[in-house]
């Protein structure tokens, strides 16, 4: 009988630049080891039948990722940790597992924000820096080009903004809070947060802490 389980899984500094590809080969093989049979879809080219919620972008860690992964055969979330975390990399983590229904939505559909601690550098003091997320936070739109494959694309960054705040300021570098969105139609990015409040160098460190569901789904976190 199919099963559906809800993993929430650490990802730290030792796998932060492998692609999503790579991480959803990972899985699959760590599965496939602990003896645990994993179900495929159906067709011509089957895949496994795991889902991320809101992949991650090389070079982050996170301590709140979630993923769906479905099962073949029955097995309680217990045993299913005790199996598979034998056969994790280091790097992974498992956090929780619990069983949730088959009719759920699915992680994608009801992901709506992802949080995030960032550390950067910056030669600004203090109060510059609180200046310029207050007025990030003021702004009614932040126009913003972001460059692909294909070419520019602009749109505005502001509506992917929730809410920022300054953690920490030491002397060359400060820690921000943020909360963006993260969503099936847009995704929030912190590096393009930090660029927009003029900060000139990339963080060092950007770490997911949280993912937050939509409440209404019954899925809230």
């Amino acid at each position: 009988m199919l099963q559906r389980l809800r993993v929430t899984f650490a990802r730290g500094e030792e796998l932060k630049y492998i692609s999503h590809l790579d991480l959803m080969r990972l899985w699959e093989r760590a599965i496939r080891r602990a003896g645990l049979h994993l179900a495929y879809s159906q067709g011509f080219n089957p895949h496994p039948r795991i889902s991320l919620a809101a992949p991650l972008a090389v070079g982050i860690t996170s301590d709140a990722e979630l993923a769906d992964i479905y099962l073949e055969r029955r097995v309680t979330p217990y045993l299913f940790m005790r199996s598979l975390d034998a056969q994790l990399p280091k790097g992974i983590s498992l956090r929780a597992v619990e069983e949730v229904g088959l009719s759920w939505p699915s992680l994608q559909s009801v992901v709506r924000f992802g949080e995030y601690v960032v550390t950067v550098s910056t030669r600004r003091d203090r109060g510059e820096v609180e200046s310029a997320v207050q007025a990030m936070l003021a702004a009614d739109a932040i126009p913003w080009e972001h460059m692909r494959d294909t070419g520019p694309r602009r749109y505005d960054l502001r509506p992917l903004i929730v809410d920022i705040n300054l953690q920490q300021w030491r002397e060359g570098e400060c820690v921000l809070g943020m909360r963006l969105r993260t969503d099936s139609s847009a995704t929030g990015r912190p590096e393009q947060v930090t660029a927009a409040l003029g900060f000139t160098e990339r963080p060092s460190l950007i770490h997911r802490t949280k993912l937050a569901l939509h409440v209404d789904s019954g899925l809230g976190r």
